[in-house]
């Protein structure tokens, strides 16, 4: 039997995807995300990142939100979930970044911030500058982010992104020929390299009836209707969406309703094509997820021990420092260490028997 190589199963959880929603300001993108989430996973199964100066949450009553200023907030966040993420964090399952634009000014602050503490006679407070020039800097900004949002996928966490939209020209790489698309309004570059680690890019957009009348002997244009919809796939490119699932539907209503159903059936048709049920598949993803529980929960229980050690190694470390110069106070110390076959604390490997020597030192 072959070493490597595993048959996926696709799970039926929306939110396991990583999802990108862009759309115009004030569309209403952070709303149906917290109304699917809730849907989906209740209250304590998501977090909204209010990134840099991101202010989406300010009036969307019960919404569960962080604010993130900087940079080191972000990390320290991630790092909570990541170290109790089966006890705090048992019932996440996903993270919101509000908004993607955001969420690179504080990667590009911190690609400078590097980049000055590595060079300190080449500092710069320019992102082009940074790391070389060549816009090697903007590629450490999103490789800083990607790192967190993975980070994130690793302990069953799943990222969703909302960003803002622009309209640009595009040129076809074989015909030479120019075309206008609607995409974010993030760096192409940016977008390029998010987009390959995204599952679904929905693009929320207004969709306006237009009726031609004549006023003054002139024909304009007025709006009889407008209803806001979300595409998922464009044919004509017009819109950079796209998905990695092949039974998306094209469109549908901003609705939270109907975009968990265009998931959901998306998925279930995906699950059908390799001949599984439905039932069957659930009870497979639900097998998973326990399993995956229980390895983050010793993996878990092993880092805090391990931390705790370091901790404590530190202190004892800290105490031969301050009295190195003190043999007296040192030599009933270290006569423990060598008792329990350690030459110095550094060596020490054992919590309990750090926590014993530890006790000696004070």
């Amino acid at each position: 039997m072959a070493k490597f190589g595993k048959k996926n199963k696709v799970s039926l959880n929306p939110l396991d995807a990583n999802i990108c929603l862009l759309g115009l300001p004030k569309i209403g993108k952070t709303t149906i995300c917290k109304e699917m989430a809730e849907k989906l996973v209740g209250e304590d199964g998501y977090l909204f990142l209010e990134m840099y100066r991101e202010n989406g949450a300010k009036y969307i009553e019960n919404i569960v939100y962080e604010d993130v200023p900087d940079w080191d907030t972000f990390v320290e966040i991630v790092d909570d979930i990541i170290d109790n993420r089966t006890t705090d964090y048992r019932d996440l399952k996903v993270v919101f970044i509000d908004t993607i634009d955001n969420a690179l000014q504080l990667a590009e602050q911190e690609s400078i911030r590097l980049w000055n503490k590595e060079n300190p006679q080449k500092r710069t407070s320019a992102i082009n500058a940074a790391w070389g020039g060549y816009m090697k800097g903007q590629d450490k900004a999103m490789e800083l982010l990607q790192e967190q949002l993975f980070r994130l996928r690793t302990v069953g966490v799943a990222f969703t992104v909302i960003g803002h939209v622009r309209q640009t020209t595009i040129t076809d790489p074989i015909t030479n020929e120019s075309y206008q698309q609607i995409t974010s309004d993030v760096s192409q570059r940016y977008f390029n390299q998010l987009k390959k680690n995204i599952d679904l890019v929905g693009i929320a957009y207004i969709d306006r009836e237009l009726v031609k009348s004549k006023v003054n002997g002139k024909e304009v244009s007025t709006v009889k209707s407008e209803t806001r919809k979300i595409k998922f796939r464009d044919d004509n490119y017009t819109v950079d969406s796209g998905s990695r699932m092949s039974q998306i539907v094209s469109e549908i209503n901003f609705d939270a309703d109907e975009f968990i159903q265009a998931m959901t059936d998306a998925l279930e048709a995906e699950v059908k094509k390799g001949g599984k049920s439905i039932e069957d598949r659930k009870k497979e993803n639900e097998k998973e997820e326990k399993a995956n529980m229980k390895r983050l929960a010793e993996a878990e229980v092993k880092a805090k021990a391990e931390k705790n050690l370091d901790e404590i190694k530190s202190e004892i470390v800290a105490f031969f420092t301050t009295n190195k110069t003190n043999m007296d106070v040192i030599k009933p110390v270290l006569e423990l260490c060598r008792a329990n076959g350690f030459n110095n604390p550094n060596e020490i490997d054992d919590l309990e028997v750090a926590k014993k020597i530890l006790k000696a030192c004070k």
